[in-house]
């Protein structure tokens, strides 16, 4: 069954999920040719693994706490913080607590209209 993405002028809700979180999942949002985003659910002592994606990325965090690992420090994100990193910048995401986050990745000139390509 194919995931259903947001179209032009749909409403995704962002809200808390509250008690709902532990059971969460990620969601994609949107994709197109020039950028993602999707809403990702990191749960408590859950790493995702060092990786890189060629273009800029935003991080908000909307509930929760996370630990952004970057290559020369560790950030801690909880709700309602937002970060920003540079394409290409090696990072990687642990759950303090169950955690949902916006993710944001915008895709670079060269990529753009690859769909369906692998850019992390």
């Amino acid at each position: 069954m194919a995931m259903h993405r947001v179209g032009p002028g749909e409403i995704f809700d962002l809200k808390p999920l509250g008690t709902n979180l532990k059971t969460a999942r990620t969601t994609a949002i949107v994709k197109s040719g020039a950028f993602e985003a999707v809403h990702l659910v990191v749960h408590a002592d859950v790493d995702i693994k060092t990786h890189k994606v060629d273009g800029p990325i935003t991080l908000h965090c909307l509930e929760g706490r996370a630990l952004l690992g970057l290559p020369e420090a560790s950030l801690e994100l909880s709700g309602g913080q937002w970060v920003f990193l540079e394409g290409g910048v090696p990072h990687s995401i642990k759950g303090i607590e169950d955690t949902s986050l916006l993710l944001t990745i915008l895709f670079p000139p060269e990529t753009q209209g690859r769909q369906g390509e692998a850019r992390t």
